[in-house]
């Protein structure tokens, strides 16, 4: 069984990680890199989900979009983390060519990451739309990694 102090410290760790986010609108992002050669080593490294957005809608209602967010080299896909405590299901919108959803992807309530479109190239603007399974009245909270 594990100690008090254990459990304090992960739960703790998943608080912070629950709310760690940024605005719904994505700001650019500098990886980090070393200066020199005897940088640390053990520097964190910028990751796929280490840019993620946040999307937040007050109330779920039936759905709605996030973005206009452009594709980085950090992911070759775009992936969406719904941390609602409903499902929903989620499209990518190619603005610069369409106005229709690219294909619905289900994300089950408290999601991982899941992928909702695929090998897009770099530099490519985007949105993602929400289409929830009925009204809600709970917020939709969304993280977007691409």
């Amino acid at each position: 069984m594990s100690s008090p102090t254990a459990r304090l410290f992960a739960v703790a760790t998943a608080t912070a990680l629950l709310f760690a986010g940024t605005p719904a609108r994505a700001e650019p992002v500098t990886p980090v890199t070393p200066t020199a050669s005897g940088a640390n080593a053990f520097a964190p490294l910028a990751t796929c989900y280490g840019g993620a957005v946040r999307s937040y809608f007050e109330t779920g209602r039936y759905g709605g979009s996030a973005g206009q967010y452009r594709t980085t080299t950090r992911c070759r896909d775009i992936n969406v983390r719904n941390a609602s405590v409903y499902a929903t299901e989620a499209c990518v919108i190619f603005v610069d060519k369409t106005s229709a959803c690219n294909y619905w992807t289900y994300l089950p309530a408290n999601s991982g990451w899941i992928t909702v479109a695929t090998d897009v190239r770099d530099g490519v603007n985007f949105r993602v739309r929400f289409e929830n399974l009925r009204y809600e009245y709970e917020p939709l909270i969304a993280y977007h990694a691409f």
